[in-house]
């Protein structure tokens, strides 16, 4: 396996679904949290670059670590938009890491935009809209 940027732990919470595109890692720093990926065949279109899906996933996910992160855990939330612009491609091999800034948390919604950085270039920017599902607890 290709190693792992300094900083980079494997992901400590979870999901089916973050286990099956996995494996992800994260960074934590007093400005917020990034989450990173090699990516692997298994991540790739016919054209051998990391599909769409799997950077749309990395992405939400990303958010919503970095926007659950920013309240300290104590908000459940539930992504309720997410948009994706494509601005490049990753290649297998490649390391593709998140670069987040919540905007704000609010008492319903919370705000947050973020990079998707591989090869030292931006290949996809989102921003999502987080609800909050309930008080974590």
């Amino acid at each position: 396996m290709a190693s792992v940027p300094q900083g980079f732990q494997p992901l400590a919470r979870l999901s089916p679904f973050i286990e099956l595109i996995g494996p992800v890692f994260e960074r934590r720093r007093e400005d917020g949290v990034s989450l990173g990926l090699h990516v692997a065949p298994k991540h790739a279109n016919r054209r051998g670059m990391c599909h769409g899906g799997v950077l749309a996933s990395l992405a939400d996910i990303a958010l919503g670590y970095a926007v659950a992160a920013s309240t300290g855990g104590k908000v459940a939330m539930v992504t309720a938009s997410l948009t994706i612009d494509y601005a490049g491609s990753a290649k297998v091999g490649e390391w593709i890491e998140s670069e987040v800034e919540v905007q704000r948390t609010g008492s319903r919604l919370a705000f947050a935009n973020c990079y998707l950085v591989a090869a030292g270039k931006r290949v996809v920017r989102a921003s999502a809209i987080f609800a909050v599902a309930s008080k974590a607890g």
